[in-house]
């Protein structure tokens, strides 16, 4: 198990589509173990997705304070809730921060790291988590969905 280097923008592997996962073998379990080693590494973190550790594969963890370990491979969103503001950050944009519209409820369907299926309600941060998750799999950022640049802030450095 190891600590991945997390791709920060303007990293292209960012902007591109990961490819659904068909086996999954010692590969794809040391992959996982690698992304949750290095999510808990980062302080303020909620999820983390394959390509932003460059491995384009539908592969995502979410650890929330207090919340088990959610693995899923080849996540899909099956219905989302409702909308909220909520501000957003992002481990592959460090620094700043944003205002943007999520679902309040997230409904997903995946596979665990043993391959079998299940399906998630998130609400909250953890509907929060699982759509941004989800959407780095399709090479979407948060900050896709700024209205304008202007609207991203950049985080107060404590002195």
């Amino acid at each position: 198990m190891a600590v991945l280097q997390i791709r920060t923008l303007p990293d292209p592997i960012l902007r591109q589509k990961a490819k659904r996962v068909t086996r999954i073998d010692d590969s794809v379990q040391k992959l996982i173990d690698d992304m949750v080693d290095t999510l808990r590494a980062e302080p303020n973190r909620a999820g983390l997705a394959a390509p932003q550790v460059g491995v384009l594969l539908r592969v995502a963890v979410i650890e929330l304070p207090e919340q088990e370990l959610i693995v899923m491979i080849n996540p899909e969103i099956v219905k989302k809730e409702g909308e909220r503001t909520v501000q957003e950050g992002c481990l592959s944009i460090p620094g700043y921060f944003g205002e943007i519209k999520r679902a309040v409820t997230v409904r997903v369907k995946a596979r665990d790291r043993y391959g079998k299926s299940f399906r998630i309600k998130g609400q909250g941060l953890l509907a929060q988590a699982l759509e941004q998750e989800i959407e780095h799999l399709d090479g979407v950022l948060y900050i896709d969905h700024l209205q304008s640049p202007d609207e991203l802030f950049e985080v107060a450095r404590e002195a």
